[in-house]
C-alpha cells in the first residue's frame, strides 16, 4: 500500500461534471442529478483499500445522518479492476449491501472523472456548496489504520455542518491520506 495524500484541489473550484454507471441499479448517475441539494459530497473510495475499510462503516453512518438534513453524496471507484479485481463492479454491489451505503457508488472505468477532480487517494473527499463550488477537500478525521485515533468523521462533519448552516468552511484543512488510486498502466495523471 502506498500512502498518498490528497492533491488539495483549489477551494472554489466548480464541481467537474460526471455521468457514471451505478452497478447496484444498472443506471447512470450524473452531477446534474444532485442540482437541488444544498451540499454535495463526492468521495473517491474503493473496496480493498485499508484506509477506506478503516472508516467505511462510520462514513456510511455519517452520510445517512446528513442526508435527511440536505446532504447529497456519491461514492466513486476509479481503480484499475484488471489489476485490482476486488474493486470490480460486482464487488461494489456486495460492498454497498454489506456496509449499508445509502448513496450511489459509481464506477469510473476510464478514470477520467478521478483526473477531473484531481483525486489522488482513497478515500479522497470533495464537499461542494449549493453553487457546486469546492469548500472542503480534506480528511475524514485523524484516524488511520494502525493508530489509536477514534473513527469519528469529525473533520468532514464540521465542514458539512458549516455548509448546511450557510457558514463559511474554515480553509485550514488537513489532506486526506490513503492508498493511491490504482491507475491503469499508461493512464497515470500528471498531478502527482
Amino acid at each position: 500500500m502506498t500512502r498518498t495524500a490528497s492533491t488539495m484541489l483549489e477551494l472554489g473550484t466548480p464541481a467537474p461534471d460526471f455521468r457514471l454507471p451505478e452497478p447496484v441499479t444498472d443506471r447512470e448517475v450524473s452531477l446534474d442529478d444532485f442540482r437541488d441539494a444544498p451540499a454535495l459530497l463526492v468521495t473517491f473510495i474503493c473496496n480493498h483499500c485499508p484506509y477506506v475499510r478503516h472508516i467505511r462503516r462510520r462514513l456510511a453512518e455519517l452520510v445517512r445522518d446528513y442526508q435527511g438534513k440536505g446532504l447529497a453524496a456519491v461514492g466513486i471507484n476509479s481503480n484499475d479492476v484488471a489489476h485490482y479485481p476486488d474493486d470490480a463492479p460486482e464487488k461494489m454491489i456486495e460492498e454497498v449491501r454489506n456496509i449499508g451505503y445509502t448513496f450511489p457508488y459509481l464506477y469510473d472505468e476510464t478514470q477520467e472523472v478521478a483526473k477531473a477532480y484531481r483525486a489522488a487517494c482513497t478515500p479522497d473527499f470533495f464537499l461542494f456548496d449549493r453553487n457546486r463550488r469546492l469548500v472542503y477537500r480534506g480528511q475524514f478525521d485523524d484516524a488511520r489504520p494502525g493508530n489509536d485515533a477514534p473513527v469519528t468523521g469529525r473533520d468532514l462533519a464540521a465542514a458539512i455542518d458549516a455548509v448546511l448552516a450557510g457558514r463559511a468552511v474554515p480553509t485550514d484543512q488537513k489532506p486526506s491520506l490513503g492508498c493511491n488510486i490504482k491507475w491503469k498502466p499508461g493512464n497515470e495523471p500528471d498531478f502527482y
